[in-house]
């Protein structure tokens, strides 16, 4: 058995990578999170936090931050492209918090990353190293001994390693060899609009989401009703970078968006052109392996999200209330992990499954997209349900229990 004796390593200093150092500190366990970036903040774009992830949140003590920078959606829209016409819609706000427990935010994600790291850096349980970079690793006795490239010192030794270092993941390749994630045909814009640039009435505080062939176009209010988020996926062939970073031509998303409603147009003409950029979307399947002995992975690492559910950073922040329980008093590290990897494997992969549908759901035309919208009207609460509803806390304690059980 390999018991937890030195501190859990974590590679990548992401939501969730910070969201398991401070998971992990509310267990009294010391972690030191590597981060490649000269500094842990994060471009662009906004991002929804549903209650299955404010859930941990707000036990990790994070909810006044999270209402001081975030807004509080009223609801869900679905509208045609062209006309939009409401085609169906859902309710959040108190209704959320009454039925899950706890509420939705749409926050920027820079807003998210800041929080978490400042409550990380104030924390006596977590070590930060910013340029440092987690390129490889060997297992020992006693844990893990981390290669670390960058500007402190060429390797670390700790109990354990998790691999929180995206869908690109280095610890991931020297688990299981490389592999390339695959394309999925689908191209992202994002940018920010500022609020007070947007007609009176043009965006109301809701997430809404525009249906058409081939495309969507998603919106909501971010950094406390300061932005507007602006989150545009189309269809495309021959464009591949896959970089949150790349510049964006307003032309090419007018074109791209020609002929939709004339709010889309109002957004489209007043997005901050420095805020434009575009990127490729990828993907791999569910993955059958998450660790081997005292490393394993986490978030976009073992089960990247395309962002048709809005639940890429919720199920990396489940991941992480689950795996700090699992580890908590462990005797036996690599029982842990395969604890932990049993307990989420299943959920992850079955939202991976409803995001990759909703990739081609939201594109339908024609007779097909006239029954979805019927369709529409009627369905989703079930599946809403099942993702908001999930409780991470309660999870990782449950199998805490079982094995604490002589």
């Amino acid at each position: 058995m390999a018991k937890l004796n030195k501190p859990v390593l974590i590679a990548g200093g992401g939501i969730g990578g910070l969201a398991t150092a401070l998971c992990l500190a509310r267990k009294g366990i010391e972690t030191i999170v590597f981060e490649r970036q000269p500094a842990f903040a994060e471009l662009g774009a906004g991002i929804q936090i549903s209650p299955n992830a404010s859930r941990v949140l707000h036990h990790l003590g994070l909810a006044d931050g999270l209402r001081d920078c975030a807004s509080l959606p009223e609801g869900t829209e679905f509208r045609s492209w062209r006309s939009g016409r409401l085609v169906s819609r859902s309710e959040l706000g108190e209704a959320a918090t009454t039925a899950y427990g706890f509420p939705c935010y749409h926050v920027h994600r820079g807003d998210l990353l800041r929080l978490l790291a400042s409550a990380a850096e104030q924390s006596d349980h977590v070590t930060l190293h910013t340029n440092a970079e987690v390129t490889g690793f060997e297992t020992m006795a006693e844990g893990v001994r981390a290669t670390v490239a960058g500007n402190i010192e060429t390797s670390h030794e700790g109990g354990a390693l998790i691999g929180a270092d995206g869908i690109h993941s280095k610890v991931r390749k020297h688990l299981f060899g490389p592999s390339s994630p695959t394309f999925t045909g689908n191209v992202a814009w994002r940018a920010l609009v500022p609020s007070a640039h947007v007609p009176a009435g043009l965006v109301r505080p809701v997430a809404t989401v525009w249906w058409g062939p081939r495309r969507h176009f998603v919106h909501y209010y971010v950094s406390g009703g300061a932005l507007v988020n602006c989150v545009c996926v189309v269809e495309k062939s021959g464009w591949q970078v896959e970089s949150w970073t790349e510049r964006g031509e307003s032309t090419e998303l007018q074109a791209d968006f020609a002929g939709w409603h004339e709010d889309i147009q109002t957004l489209i003409e007043r997005m901050d052109a420095d805020s434009l950029h575009k990127w490729a979307l990828f993907d791999r399947p569910p993955s059958p392996q998450w660790g081997k002995g005292p490393v394993t992975l986490l978030g976009d690492a073992c089960h990247p999200m395309l962002p048709f559910m809005a639940q890429g950073a919720a199920t990396a922040i489940e991941d992480a209330a689950v795996l700090a329980s699992c580890l908590a008093n462990a005797d036996d590290v690599p029982a842990a992990f395969k604890r932990y990897a049993t307990l989420r494997q299943q959920r992850a992969a079955w939202i991976q499954g409803l995001a990759r549908r909703n990739a081609r759901i939201f594109h339908l035309s024609g007779i097909a997209a006239w029954v979805r919208n019927r369709a529409a009207k009627r369905s989703g609460k079930r599946i809403v349900d099942a993702v908001y509803g999930y409780d991470a806390l309660a999870a990782g304690e449950a199998a805490q229990a079982v094995r604490q059980v002589p």
